[in-house]
């Protein structure tokens, strides 16, 4: 995959693949899926290709099937274990098959320029936070953007800027996410992204070390 190059202020980002986060449910307010079919519009009119959690049910069936009806790649990620549970019927696009929830995090990454989270459960919630937590350190330098539908997400943007009150989220890491309550505003907000965090101050190389290496301390 190209690297992605951040972009200097006042200019915008061109994105080519962008990772939508969202549920395996419809949700119980058919706002949720009109908001999901407005987002694949969007992609698609901007000619944006889709990586996504490879499930045909719920919110995920909805934006894959919207992106490749409107001609745009579809490249869903998902582990074997759970697709007996998130997978009914054909599937729709490429689908990437991996062994485990952090493989399949660790590829849609890889595989996206930028992040979006639509409305979902505790596995939406995971991802949005691991991908906001992974711009903190360094691991990525892409745009993260919620999709605040109805409200949806009122309560952890509230945390966030109670995190940020009480001195456990700086303000420069507050604004690693941006949010908007229709697709339209907020791919206008995500394309005009500036930077403000640094996760390179942190001075971390994931490419370096060893899984599994413990570290000794000095000798006595």
């Amino acid at each position: 995959m190209e690297e992605v190059v951040r972009p200097p202020t006042k200019k915008r980002w061109n994105f080519k693949r962008i990772c939508v986060f969202c549920g395996s449910k419809p949700g119980s307010k058919s706002i949720f899926s009109d908001a999901t079919v407005e987002l694949g519009k969007q992609l698609v009119e901007r000619n944006i290709d889709l990586v996504y959690g490879g499930g045909s049910k719920g919110l995920m069936g909805l934006i894959s099937k919207t992106v490749f009806d409107g001609g745009c790649h579809v490249l869903g990620v998902i582990p074997k274990a759970l697709m007996p549970y998130e997978i009914s019927g054909t599937t729709i696009g490429d689908i990437k098959i991996v062994s485990s929830m952090h493989e399949r995090k660790k590829e849609m990454e890889k595989q996206a320029d930028a992040f979006i989270a639509l409305p979902g459960g505790y596995g939406t919630m995971e991802e949005l936070l691991e991908i906001i937590t992974w711009y903190q350190l360094g691991i990525h330098a892409k745009p993260v953007g919620v999709l605040n539908v109805d409200g949806y997400f009122n309560s952890l943007i509230e945390l966030f800027n109670k995190g940020v009150e009480e001195g456990f989220i700086r303000d420069a890491e507050r604004q690693i996410i941006v949010s908007a309550e229709t697709p339209a505003d907020l791919m206008k907000k995500m394309e005009e992204y500036v930077q403000v965090h640094d996760g390179a101050a942190y001075g971390l190389n994931w490419e370096e070390g060893r899984a599994g290496s413990i570290a000794s301390g000095p000798a006595s």
